[in-house]
């Protein structure tokens, strides 16, 4: 049986730190004894116990905030309350697992957020040479048009991924983004421009005849990213008009 102890002893049957007995008693949760002749606080068994349920308590999760009111209730009330604890606490575990999950998708890059079918389409990109400017152009359009239009979004990039898959689609998309630095009197643009005009003429598109459920976010996705145009680019789609 316990005789009277110190903060020292106490802490260590305890199993905590005397630093925890010390805001155990600042938060009322310990009574504070008083001091011996010596000057020191003395502890009796009662106090031991005390400190352990408030352990128990603290290490299941139990906020300190209501560990007062838990240790002087009845067996009802505090079934009750480490019932509604349990619950919150697994929400807190899965809202940290679905945080773990988003951390496991930002280390594959675009598949945080994009849907699967973009991301396979933005790594098609990368396997073809496409630069990781025109790559990340790509990714915030649809980023922004897949938050507007889920509907529209998934009709795209299923023509998308058709398109990319034409030899001769490919090679007129990766002269675009090799265009892009070009000078705007390059004499190569007046031909691109030709042979991309003379490829769409020759091929419907679907999703053109297909009406958007938000054009204002589509007008933004396509104009008002960073580097959505160059100099040659914009010379570009003047001869492809002309």
């Amino acid at each position: 049986m316990l005789s009277m102890i110190t903060i020292g002893q106490l802490a260590d049957y305890a199993g905590v730190t005397t630093k925890a007995v010390r805001h155990y008693h600042e938060r009322g949760l310990l009574a504070e004894p008083g001091r011996d002749s010596s000057g020191y606080r003395r502890y009796t068994a009662k106090d031991a116990v005390d400190l352990v349920k408030i352990r128990t308590l603290a290490n299941a999760g139990v906020p300190l905030s209501r560990i007062k009111d838990l240790l002087d209730s009845d067996q009802d009330t505090l079934t009750a309350a480490i019932t509604e604890i349990d619950h919150n606490l697994h929400d807190r575990i899965a809202q940290l697992r679905r945080t773990r999950d988003q951390l496991t998708q930002l280390r594959g890059g675009d598949r945080l957020f994009v849907s699967p079918e973009v991301a396979d389409y933005l790594d098609d990109l990368r396997e073809l040479g496409v630069s990781e400017r025109q790559t990340h152009l790509e990714r915030d359009g649809w980023i922004l048009m897949q938050t507007a239009s889920p509907e529209d979004a998934s009709v795209w990039i299923a023509e998308k991924r058709e398109l990319i898959a034409d030899p001769e689609f490919r090679a007129l998309y990766l002269e675009h983004d090799a265009a892009y630095d070009w000078s705007p009197d390059d004499p190569r643009l007046p031909a691109l421009a030709d042979r991309t005009r003379t490829w769409f003429t020759s091929h419907h598109s679907r999703s053109e005849t297909r009406p958007v459920r938000n054009p204002a976010i589509a007008r933004l996705a396509a104009q008002s990213q960073p580097g959505a145009s160059s100099p040659a680019w914009d010379r570009l789609a003047q001869l492809m008009k002309g």
